[in-house]
């Protein structure tokens, strides 16, 4: 019986570890996901998916999507339908996907991110 609590214990410990190391891994809350519901008609609309803010996304530095995901996002013509894909690649990521494509969305397109980082999801009308 010990053995069996030491076994849950340590591997308890090494979740924790893990996830300290790699950000916060978990899925998004539904704070960030009322966000991007609450305001996606606008941001369909407003998101400039070009090459350089896709990439920015999947580099290493970033890793808010990966590369694979990168391909094909820009394998899509119609802006709108990249956006669409982008936004339900990003519900399906982690709380540090989101901050990192909030990052990079606000070096872009700062105008965009009270969008994203109000409480709750307002809209807000451009």
């Amino acid at each position: 019986m010990v053995v069996v609590i030491r076994s849950v214990f340590y591997s308890v410990i090494a979740t924790t570890d893990i996830g300290a190391g790699f950000g916060d891994v978990r899925p998004l809350d539904k704070a960030r996901i009322r966000a991007l519901t609450a305001n996606r008609v606008p941001l369909l609309a407003l998101i400039n998916p070009n090459t350089d803010f896709v990439t920015e996304l999947a580099a290493d530095t970033v890793g808010c999507i990966t590369r694979e995901q990168r391909d094909h996002l820009l394998n899509i013509e119609q802006p709108r339908d990249r956006n669409e894909r982008l936004l339900e690649l990003l519900t399906r990521r982690s709380v540090d996907s989101f901050k990192q494509f909030t990052r990079v969305l606000s070096k872009y397109q700062e105008y965009l991110e009270p969008l994203l980082v109000t409480n709750g999801g307002e809209t807000f009308l451009m």
